[in-house]
């Protein structure tokens, strides 16, 4: 974790959650307390502020300072209102590309997708708070700064913006092995959003069961799946080809 995207301190993280800083992620020691501890607790439920239990040499790997139980990483970047970012992309009038991945929680793979959606012309990311990647220093150089130039937005729940976008005339598009359904056969050049799911357990269930269409990629192989960065560029580049 880069120096400069983290806050350690229990007042030092209440402060900056209070100011309004993009606090992405909370660390708390496990097994501690007191009165300090129980005001950040406060602070951090009332602001919606994703947190972790850690053992103490995680906290001690992050900073060598005392930290008294509690590290934060505060995003580069800035976090778009979901509303905002869908009626903005429908009202420049061109077919909207949205990109939903569903707790993806390695930081390289995230950023490895960011980059693939700006070179494709993805118009927004949309992530779940609870359990997903934070945009730390290894997302903004695996992504090659693209970080910067897609718009991403946090959300409390992805099945919620699922029928919010399929609610504003966007179709939903799974990505999964849990279909007959190639890509290829999927209409990717009207308004659609794909749905990519975490590296070990896929897109969840309840969220498989609202999606427009459901689509996988042929394999020949013995492994049965790809890296979910690669995946989603294959998924990314076919809406491309369609669109062109």
């Amino acid at each position: 974790m880069e120096k400069e995207h983290q806050i350690f301190g229990i007042r030092a993280i209440s402060e900056a959650i209070l100011a309004g800083k993009a606090v992405d992620k909370v660390f708390i020691q496990k097994d501690i307390s007191g009165e300090l501890m129980k005001d950040l607790m406060k602070v951090m439920k009332r602001n919606d502020i994703n947190f972790s239990y850690v053992p103490v040499e995680k906290l001690n790997r992050l900073t060598p300072n005392n930290h008294q139980g509690a590290v934060a990483t505060i995003s580069p970047i800035g976090f778009m209102d979901l509303e905002t970012m869908v009626e903005s992309v429908i009202a420049t009038g061109k077919i909207p590309l949205f990109l939903i991945l569903d707790q993806i929680s390695d930081a390289r793979n995230f950023g490895a997708i960011i980059r693939t959606a700006e070179c494709t012309g993805v118009d927004g990311i949309i992530v779940q708070k609870a359990g997903s990647a934070p945009v730390n220093g290894d997302t903004v150089k695996t992504s090659a700064g693209a970080v910067f130039n897609v718009p991403i937005c946090k959300v409390e729940h992805i099945k919620d913006a699922i029928f919010y976008l399929q609610g504003s005339g966007i179709k939903t598009v799974a990505a999964t092995e849990k279909t007959e359904q190639d890509i290829y056969d999927i209409a990717l050049n009207e308004g659609v959003a794909i749905i990519m799911g975490s590296e070990d357990r896929g897109i969840n269930p309840s969220v498989l069961k609202i999606v427009d269409e459901k689509a996988k990629l042929p394999m020949f192989g013995s492994i049965g799946s790809l890296n979910v960065s690669v995946a989603c560029g294959a998924f990314l580049y076919e809406a491309v080809r369609q669109r062109n």
